[in-house]
């Protein structure tokens, strides 16, 4: 049976989250559920949201920690009691589905003095490689530390060939923006992390979890997949990154 994502209805919006350009906030939902809520009405649009999907949970098939991703239900309602009015306009332009990533009390941000085990942060090197995520720098690591261990947040960044033109067209194109992650230092050899994951990398079953009004997954999952074609230039660039 194919997975799906969890969907809730948001019952109450707590607060703005103000870290972020897209003005995420922290929504309760119908199943008691504290979440990040993504709206799809931030400047960013639908295919940020497409992003976040596609990249989460193909880092989680792989076996790297990701908070759960669900869909929520976003009625224009939800804003009448909140006083600012900029929130005011986001809610209401985000009728319907919008995304939102399980909240993790009392997460710390990632500290470089406390970096993860070298095959782990190889490991999250290569993923962002593979899904061109330039947000995971220094000045913005998206990295959590939650009960000691490490999570991945915030990949509506990545993919974003498709806020362009033909983006599978450029799916073989370099990814430069690697020498700038924040995990490159600690990280192990990533031709090894080539080797324990590109086999085991199906961007299909990620790609089919993107909502068909938020973008059209086919082409995520495609142009995923001819990245992941041999031989793969993105792994040997952040190999020479990182030496």
């Amino acid at each position: 049976m194919a997975r799906v994502l969890r969907t809730v209805t948001a019952t109450r919006y707590v607060t703005p989250l103000r870290e972020g350009c897209s003005l995420p906030g922290l929504v309760e939902a119908d199943d008691d559920g504290l979440y990040v809520l993504k709206f799809r009405g931030a400047g960013q649009g639908t295919k940020a949201l497409a992003a976040e999907v596609v990249a989460g949970e193909l880092a989680r098939a792989l076996g790297l920690p990701v908070p759960e991703l669900v869909l929520v239900e976003v009625d224009p309602a939800l804003g009448a009691a909140e006083p600012d009015p900029e929130i005011q306009d986001l809610i209401g332009a985000s009728p319907g589905i919008n995304l939102g990533i399980d909240f993790l009390p009392g997460a710390l941000p990632y500290l470089p003095t406390q970096p993860p085990a070298a095959e782990l942060a190889a490991d999250v090197v290569w993923l962002d490689a593979l899904v061109t995520n330039v947000d995971r720098t220094p000045r913005n690591p998206n990295l959590l530390r939650w009960h000691a261990d490490l999570y991945l947040i915030d990949h509506g960044a990545a993919l974003y060939a498709f806020h362009g033109t033909d983006p599978v067209a450029r799916a073989r194109g370099g990814f430069p923006a690697i020498r700038d992650h924040v995990l490159l230092p600690a990280a192990g050899s990533v031709l090894e992390a080539d080797a324990r994951l590109a086999p085991r990398a199906d961007p299909a079953p990620a790609a089919a979890l993107v909502p068909s009004e938020w973008a059209d997954g086919d082409a995520y999952g495609e142009f995923l997949a001819r990245r992941l074609e041999a031989p793969r230039d993105f792994a040997e660039e952040a190999e020479r990154a990182r030496a």
